[in-house]
């Protein structure tokens, strides 16, 4: 593990160790108004949004710039990963420097002033270039993971460049077309960096199990297609309140499940494959996987019914859409890039009680976001009848019920930041302390 890469991991788990801080801050300043009186929900918002967003990017490329290095067998140190890395992280220091001090201008996921996308774009453009250099030097016929981690980092640059079209006049003078233009470009750029998450999950499993064939084959190559089709359509299902054809929110709809319909087939077979001997070697990491695993089922589940639209209409905008995000975000993504990061510092090594700790923490935080998820959903399916059937119009006194089920999700939340707090905390002792050769 070089330097570049011990400082990259550690600043990736600095950004979610700040999402879970500030995201139980933001629940505790929105369920109580005596809280939110000291602590502006407004303000705690964006960080938490933003943080996790860079979670997510800092540790998808992180894991994808070690494990390239033998996949691409790559000997040099890279100054390009090290010079995107200071640009990265400083620029992202800017962001929530502003955020501090109320300075705000862009958009919904991205509300920092835009100029700072420029650093942002010009440090990706510094990744693109270290990884396609090394890509050039790839085997013929290399794995999909490979394939994966290209088409996430290329159409991540082309979905970061649509959501700055704000900026030109001819967009932002039509709301209509800017609010289409922005919700299909965060809708597709989930899709770039899922390429470079279930890419690194691919990776993940050929090592655990020892078989090359898990990705390679037809089964996986339809997978990525999925994939990229996904990628593509993806925002449909973001614009059920924008006026557009039918039949493109349901193509949307049918190509997501249908991908985490295939990455589940394919994560069960890495099991079947997976001996006793192997899985004591890796269990964390192996643990890591399963649990996406059993996110991915039940966010398909819950997927499933919100694309039906007699059922969409009590459910959008509701929080059941942030249950769906929720768990996907810390459920499926995190739960990956952790297995990820602990296979780069190796935290089945470890001895003593620190692999005690890391299962104490995982098994905590999925009991927690499991009534963290179930609340969310509560509360979503009490406001959507409230105001769809009964036909509320009175926000405060709608959701006056709504309130005490997002008690139990703000409390719930704690045990989430604490059960992945114990995972961070371990990891970044790990990350700080290996040598940067390892």
């Amino acid at each position: 593990m070089t330097t570049a890469t011990r400082w990259h991991i550690g600043f990736a788990l600095l950004m979610l160790a700040t999402a879970l801080v500030v995201g139980s801050l933001a629940a505790f300043a929105f369920v109580f108004p005596d809280i939110g009186a000291h602590l502006s929900f407004r303000q705690l918002r964006p960080m938490h949004v933003s943080a996790a967003l860079f979670w997510i990017i800092t540790g998808a490329t992180a894991g994808v710039f070690h494990f390239k290095r033998s996949e691409f067998a790559e000997t040099h140190r890279s100054v390009l990963h090290a010079t995107f890395l200071v640009l990265w992280t400083a620029t992202i220091l800017a962001v929530f420097g502003f955020y501090a001090v109320n300075e705000y201008g862009g958009r919904e996921y991205w509300e920092f002033p835009p100029f700072l996308g420029i650093p942002l774009l010009l440090a990706w453009l510094m990744l693109m270039a270290d990884y396609f250099r090394a890509w050039f030097k790839r085997a013929t016929d290399p794995p999909l993971y490979v394939w994966m981690w290209s088409t996430g980092m290329l159409f991540f640059l082309i979905t970061f460049l649509e959501q700055n079209l704000y900026l030109i006049p001819w967009f932002r003078d039509n709301y209509l077309r800017e609010i289409t233009v922005q919700w299909k470009s965060n809708g597709a750029m989930v899709g770039a960096w899922n390429q470079m998450i279930y890419g690194t999950a691919l990776f993940l499993m050929v090592k655990l199990s020892g078989d090359a064939g898990v990705a390679r084959g037809r089964k996986v190559f339809i997978f990525w297609f999925l994939g990229l089709s996904n990628l593509m359509l993806n925002w449909g299902h973001h614009i059920y309140n924008v006026p557009t054809a039918g039949w493109i929110r349901h193509v949307a709809y049918s190509i997501s499940m249908a991908e985490w319909i295939f990455l589940t087939n394919i994560i069960r077979g890495f099991r079947a494959k997976m001996t006793e001997q192997r899985i004591h070697a890796s269990v964390l990491t192996y643990r890591f996987l399963l649990a996406s695993e059993f996110w991915i089922f039940l966010n398909l589940f819950l997927a499933l019914l919100m694309s039906i639209p007699a059922i969409n209409r009590y459910t959008h905008g509701t929080h059941i859409t942030v249950a769906h995000a929720m768990g996907t975000t810390i459920g499926i993504n995190t739960m990956i890039l952790l297995a990820s990061l602990g296979t780069i510092l190796r935290v089945d090594e470890l001895t003593g009680t620190g692999r005690t700790w890391i299962t104490i923490g995982r098994r905590i935080t999925t009991a927690s976001l499991l009534v963290f998820w179930s609340a969310l959903i509560a509360a979503g399916l009490l406001k959507g009848y409230r105001s769809v059937a009964l036909g509320m119009t009175d926000f405060q006194a709608m959701m006056v019920p709504v309130y005490s089920v997002l008690n139990v999700f703000a409390f719930a939340g704690i045990g989430v930041l604490f059960g992945l707090g114990i995972v961070v905390w371990i990891f970044m002792r790990v990350a700080l302390r290996s040598s940067p050769h390892r």
